[in-house]
């Protein structure tokens, strides 16, 4: 009999209904600004009550930024699937060209949000929430492959220059023509940032 069962109805169902939220927001977020939606409106458009949406997410930048949290955990997912005798910043960065090469075309509705993220002050802000759970996550994967407190200076600033050379990969090539591949800046981020942790 098989360990790893595959989620339940009410989990599919649930799972459904939390994506069907995230992308009724970006919907609107696109169309009318993220400062001129709400929650109700979210809510209408995804076909739920205000009260289901609370269930869901705390705030409608969370519902926006879901699709952040959905990708930077599948992140975390590859590199603790690598090998375990492998070097923290070998894992981390062989886990992130895995993450890109699977991603394989961008998706417009995605590279929308990133560029919308960027006018919003309270986005930004939410984001910044966002990244620090999820950091906090991604650091006890990198403590392990240390043999480290997860608190420590170096799982810290290990799991921070990761994330923040992903940041600055995708803030530059949300300037760059179309065609420029993100996981050559990505790359090219990663191994600046590695120096110091190779």
């Amino acid at each position: 009999m098989s360990t790893t069962a595959e989620p339940g109805l009410r989990e599919r169902k649930k799972a459904a209904t939390r994506q069907a939220l995230h992308d009724a927001a970006m919907r609107l977020a696109i169309e009318h600004g993220a400062d001129r939606i709400t929650v109700e409106a979210i809510a209408d458009e995804a076909g739920v009550s205000r009260r289901t949406f609370s269930n869901y997410f705390s705030s409608k930048e969370e519902a926006l930024l879901y699709g952040d949290y959905q990708r930077i955990h599948s992140m975390i997912a590859l590199v603790r699937a690598r090998p375990a005798d492998e070097p923290a910043w070998a894992a981390l960065t062989a886990a992130a060209e895995q993450f890109y090469r699977e991603m394989g075309d961008v998706d417009p509705q995605w590279v929308a949000r990133s560029r919308l993220v960027r006018t919003q002050a309270s986005l930004v802000g939410a984001q910044v929430q966002t990244f620090a759970a999820l950091e906090r996550e991604l650091s006890a994967e990198i403590a392990v492959r240390l043999g480290d407190d997860p608190a420590g200076v170096r799982v810290k600033m290990t799991s921070a220059a990761f994330l923040a050379a992903l940041r600055v990969a995708l803030h530059i090539w949300l300037d760059r023509p179309p065609g420029t591949s993100l996981w050559e800046l990505a790359s090219e981020a990663l191994a600046e940032a590695g120096r110091g942790f190779a």
